[in-house]
């Protein structure tokens, strides 16, 4: 069969996270629902880990030179957006903003991974306050859940409001923050509320709370909203698109063992099943 090839540019999103060998969360999350939603990933590898889809046992961070070098090699590509994930160390983070200022006016969408699903520690005191110094005066959107926008705004603020405030007060663009974990008091058991924060106004989604917990949402959302900023969408719409194909990843997603269930953000493939001769 003669060998095709497609021509049309495809907006391009460089990923710098972790990787997980399970697939759900970091590098290969992001990478398929970057593809899922329209764009092509470049992965850089900021950590690799020892995980499953129930905890994560260890971190073991790339050199920043590694990482330096890695998306200096991508010199081809037209970067249209950039996705930051895991950052696991101090020399990471440096090599992290290095990379990224050489893309300057690029959308940098950034998910503050500092705990893992199962409860282990991915960060550490001095970690967070470089990345509140470091990075956040790069973001143009930030995706935490409510416990990292506390650890990252703060012990001193209570609200959630005052706590992007406070993040934004650091140069951060906008602050989407996600519900998908235990719903907070006064608000349905049964909806996820996301919420999206920015200098002018905020805006909320709800969604049907699906059973169970998942492992990589974060991700997925993350590399979702990347992927539809890359292709040109306003920033309220690509927050709405991306927890809409979030929602769909989960709703489809596939629980391996006894822990937490993965999101297939290939659903809409068919399944391939065995065809006997």
């Amino acid at each position: 069969m003669a060998a095709s090839s497609e021509t049309r540019e495809l907006p391009v999103v460089l990923v710098l996270a972790g990787h997980d060998p399970c697939g759900g969360a970091g590098l290969v999350a992001d990478s398929e629902a970057i593809a899922a939603c329209g764009a092509w990933a470049l992965t850089v590898p900021t950590a690799l880990t020892v995980q499953n889809s129930a905890d994560v046992a260890a971190v073991l961070p790339c050199a920043g030179e590694q990482i330096r070098r890695m998306a200096a090699a991508l010199g081809e590509f037209r970067v249209a957006a950039i996705k930051v994930g895991l950052v696991a160390s101090l020399e990471a983070l440096d090599a992290v903003v290095d990379v990224i200022k050489r893309y300057p006016g690029v959308p940098l969408v950034v998910d503050p991974v500092l705990k893992a699903g199962g409860g282990r520690e991915l960060s550490t005191a001095e970690l967070v306050d470089a990345f509140r110094e470091r990075l956040l005066p790069l973001v143009d959107i930030l995706t935490p859940n409510r416990d990292e926008l506390a650890r990252l705004a703060g012990p001193e603020l209570e609200d959630e409001t005052q706590r992007c405030v406070e993040l934004l007060s650091l140069g951060c663009q906008a602050v989407l923050v996600t519900g998908t974990d235990s719903p907070e008091a006064g608000q349905p058991p049964d909806r996820v509320v996301h919420t999206l924060h920015t200098p002018d106004n905020d805006r909320q989604w709800q969604w049907p709370r699906l059973a169970g917990s998942y492992h990589g949402s974060g991700c997925t959302l993350a590399a979702a909203l990347a992927a539809r900023l890359a292709v040109g969408e306003p920033l309220a719409g690509a927050c709405e698109q991306a927890q809409d194909f979030t929602w769909q990843a989960l709703k489809h997603g596939w629980r391996p063992g006894e822990a937490q269930a993965l999101p297939r953000r290939l659903w809409r493939h068919p399944d391939w099943t065995l065809t006997a001769e």
